[in-house]
């Protein structure tokens, strides 16, 4: 029990952790009054849970509303930043005091005191933080600030917009882009790229430190190509930096001895500047490093360091955000690999059984997809359908083997019997537990022996009642069975076969699934049929010609009198059946 309540409180205070973020987002949009009861409202949750972190962000945040609805309140706001100021610094929390800084900067903007905001924001964007919300604002509103006509008069602390807009620029595009990439590649070449314009140098190289190998990699040298570089970690500039975690700046490269000259010798390339610096986590361990080479102009300057800093202080805590996300993408791959193993296995299960049918499954998977494709099916429906198709069948695991592999007329009885499959396929995959989705696998999968005019089984669904990943299911598997060579009989003439699924359009079948079907390409359809024959060569020509016409054309063509074929319509027809017949060569 006391666990079932820490983890509501835990999923407690992460819903009301997004809302206060959003109500940040939507600070100068939404309705101020809206704001405040939600803001008000999750402070209660904070509270109860002794948040003290989020308390102060969000008291920051009230402070901000209470102003916003009233100015004649600026007091009272500040009173209350002064609150949450001191809840944050108790709490230690750098997101609550880059929060804070923010609210301070804003209130101080509203109230057209730009050198006071301008100072207080500046300082906040120093502090690491990875509230990427808080992080953009700041940005904007220093963009802001900075790019406003301001009278000389009342600002002379404001520096002029020529002086500020390349580094703001720079700094705002960094911001979003750590905020919203994921990809840790990109991460670094835009952060490379800008850093080499805001600082007018000529190349920029990012460097990470692999600790396992205890060496610095870098994809991204910008002006050196896209090659890997990779060289010990205790070497070089870039080693020294990593290793003392201290910024260097020098003016003359040949004349500092930890510079390698060898490198220039074997590129050609001249060194003159360079300015290196780590980059470092919340935890202040060194990540990697940044390594900026030959100012255009002269040489880097104090400014050129504080720029470089002020994009190092939120790089680092991105780059390991984009590191763990990689990393969750590699279990989220290796788990859907685990799944579909496990997919295949089951479906195994079921061709173990009676291998006459065995390859049922993997065809009516590969039917049911093509008709996905031709009915424009969303890929999340498209990726179930395709699941439940491997495991439609995996119900006959119930079905006694005298019925099953009975060769001849089934009684009523045995008919009965045999059709428990379905409802033991859904029973089988509503216990198995992937995710919330994985129950829609279990309902395709059981509804591919319901009928459009609700005379099918096992629940006598009708029309769109039927999920419509068990609507292309039935006509996928109505196709495969009897087109597929059984016990009692081989498989049925394509021409008889289509007769089936066409007299069967809004009876048995949805037309539309029907259509979607008939819309299928010859070529397509033949991979289907020579999925399981490894002895039969598809020709390249042949695979040509038979990409020219769907499954309609072919039906049309078969039901045209002998007389009335054309020899390349003749040709067609004989072609597509060598195919279907599963006979090698011409």
């Amino acid at each position: 029990m006391e666990d079932f309540i820490k983890s509501v409180c835990v999923e407690d205070i992460n819903n009301a952790q997004n809302t206060m973020f959003t109500l940040f987002k939507t600070l100068e949009t939404a309705n101020i009054g809206s704001l405040t009861a939600k803001a008000e409202m999750i402070h209660n949750t904070f509270l109860l849970n002794k948040s003290y972190e989020y308390i102060a962000q969000n008291l920051s945040l009230l402070a901000v509303l209470k102003y916003k609805a009233d100015k004649s309140n600026y007091k009272i706001a500040l009173n209350m930043l002064d609150d949450a100021k001191f809840l944050a610094e108790n709490s230690q929390s750098k997101n609550a005091i880059k929060t804070n800084s923010f609210c301070w900067g804003y209130i101080y903007f509203c109230e057209k005191n730009y050198p006071q905001a301008l100072s207080v924001l500046k300082q906040a964007r120093n502090i690491p933080s990875d509230n990427s919300v808080i992080n953009i604002k700041i940005m904007d509103l220093i963009s802001r600030i900075e790019s406003m006509e301001i009278d000389n008069s009342a600002s002379s602390s404001v520096p002029h917009e020529t002086e500020i807009e390349k580094p703001l620029v720079a700094l705002l595009n960094v911001a979003r882009t750590l905020a919203a990439e994921t990809s840790l590649e990109l991460l670094l070449k835009t952060v490379a790229e800008e850093i080499k314009k805001v600082l007018d140098a000529d190349r920029c190289s990012v460097f990470l430190l692999d600790k396992s190998k205890n060496e610095l990699v870098s994809k991204i040298a910008l002006g050196m190509g896209t090659q890997e570089i990779r060289f010990p970690a205790n070497t070089g500039l870039a080693g020294y930096v990593a290793q003392s975690g201290e910024i260097i700046n020098i003016k003359d490269a040949y004349s500092d001895s930890r510079f390698n000259q060898d490198i220039d010798k074997e590129t050609g390339y001249k060194t003159k500047t360079i300015l290196c610096m780590p980059i470092w986590n919340m935890k202040h361990e060194i990540l990697g490093v940044f390594q900026v080479l030959n100012k255009q102009n002269g040489t880097f300057t104090k400014e050129d360091e504080e720029v470089l800093i002020a994009i190092g202080s939120s790089a680092g805590i991105a780059i390991e955000n984009a590191r763990l996300f990689e990393s969750q993408q590699m279990m989220i791959d290796q788990q859907k690999e685990l799944f579909k193993s496990f997919i295949d296995t089951l479906a195994a299960s079921i061709d173990a059984r009676d291998k006459i049918t065995a390859g049922h499954s993997n065809r009516v998977m590969m039917y049911s997809e093509l008709i996905c494709g031709t009915m424009n099916i969303d890929e999340k429906t498209k990726a179930n359908v395709i699941h439940a198709a491997i495991l439609h069948d995996i119900g006959k695991i119930g079905i006694k083997d005298a019925v099953l592999q009975k060769e001849g007329k089934l009684t009523d009885d045995e008919y009965k019997h045999i059709q428990q499959h379905v409802k033991i396929t859904y029973d089988i995959l509503n216990k198995v537990y992937i995710s919330d989705e994985f129950k829609e696998v279990a309902e395709i999968a059981s509804s591919h022996h319901e009928k459009y005019d609700g005379t099918g089984y096992f629940r006598k669904l009708k029309g769109e009642e039927i999920h419509i990943g068990g609507r292309i299911l039935a006509v996928s598997d109505v196709f495969d069975a009897i087109t597929s060579k059984r016990h009692y009989r081989d498989k049925m003439p394509i021409k008889n076969a289509l007769d089936i699924i066409k007299s069967g359009s809004w009876k048995h079948f949805d037309g539309d699934v029907v259509d979607a079907f008939f819309k299928i390409h010859l070529d397509r359809l033949v991979d289907v049929f020579l999925s399981e024959v490894d002895s039969v060569l598809y020709d390249t020509q042949d695979r040509e010609i038979l990409s020219r016409y769907d499954v309609d054309a072919l039906y049309n063509l078969l039901n045209k009198n002998e007389d009335e074929l054309t020899n390349e319509e003749k040709s067609l027809i004989e072609l597509f059946n060598r195919y279907y017949n599963c006979k090698a060569g011409k």
